[in-house]
């Protein structure tokens, strides 16, 4: 087994860092403050971050194949023109419920964006219980709810075979999957493929590698696990020098670079004193696999 290799690369003292996404053609690392309202691109070549400021809770961005980029702003899904700093809003979702926000999003493999709403935090990961729902986006701005109930709708990725979708809604302290219909986006059969233990958190978002395995950031676990996506055994766990790990994905020229973003807020002073890193990006190298390319949504 190859050395692991933790390092901070990425000084972003974020309130709530996630949603890490590697963008091949610039080589940079693109993710979001979700309380801090901030898009964020690091380039590791230069060491420079790039910013655009949201105006509201930011879930998520994502590249857009005709450029820019698609963001979950509040309840609205908007464009981003990253060189006049400007968004579009596109679509609104959970029009019902004013005090919901979308939360995590993700591409599916033909260009279909999968996203999450969650309700209003009273703190950090207390929520209003059961006021989120999952959606799809179609190219054509064509909105499905695949499912309601939701606590907080967080992690997704999908199967190399893009058959099986893995789904993580946080406080059900489980990684689920369901078998995926990528013609029609629909879900069905859900089951368990991991169930947390104890002192590893709350899973938050996760990764596939290019061998079909799960990579799942710990929230209050400080720590990413490796499960096997078959079995569901735990392969491997990476430890972080924060508690507050939120997100994580395969990035570097070869993807063999798991990027692992974290939060800050919610720690007390004892913690924070305790945690100077909180907040930051992490690289975590010499784990012996790969990523795989991420996709650009095509609306």
């Amino acid at each position: 087994m190859s050395s692991v290799k933790v390092e901070c690369v990425v000084k972003a003292s974020a309130l709530i860092g996630e949603g890490p996404v590697w963008e091949e053609s610039e080589q940079i690392l693109l993710f979001v403050d979700i309380a801090g309202r901030r898009i964020h691109k690091w380039s590791p070549a230069t060491n420079q971050i790039q910013s655009v400021e949201t105006g509201d809770m930011v879930g998520f961005a994502v590249p857009r194949q005709s450029g820019g980029y698609v963001a979950g702003v509040g309840r609205s899904v908007v464009a981003v023109d990253w060189s006049t700093q400007t968004m579009t809003s596109l679509l609104e979702v959970d029009e019902d419920k004013p005090n919901n926000r979308l939360n995590d999003g993700k591409v599916d493999p033909i260009g279909r964006l999968l996203a999450g709403t969650m309700g209003i935090e009273e703190h950090p990961a207390r929520v209003q219980r059961k006021q989120g729902s999952l959606f799809s986006v179609t190219s054509d701005l064509t909105v499905t709810k695949h499912l309601s109930q939701v606590d907080i709708s967080n992690g997704l990725d999908w199967s190399l075979d893009q058959k099986t979708f893995f789904y993580i809604d946080s406080l059900s302290l489980t990684v689920d999957a369901f078998d995926y219909d990528s013609n029609t986006g629909n879900l069905g059969n859900r089951r368990v493929v991991y169930r947390m233990e104890e002192g590893e958190g709350l899973p938050d978002g996760m990764t596939v590698d290019a061998e079909g395995r799960l990579w799942v950031a710990c929230y209050n676990g400080g720590r990413v696990i490796n499960i096997d996506s078959t079995t569901g055994v735990r392969l491997q766990t990476v430890s972080l020098p924060v508690t507050k790990t939120t997100s994580c994905c395969f990035g570097g020229p070869d993807y063999s670079d798991l990027y692992v973003t974290s939060a800050s807020l919610g720690l007390d002073q004892s913690e924070s004193r305790q945690q100077p890193l909180a907040g930051d990006t992490f690289r975590v190298r010499g784990l012996g696999v790969k990523g795989r390319p991420s996709n650009s949504f095509t609306g």
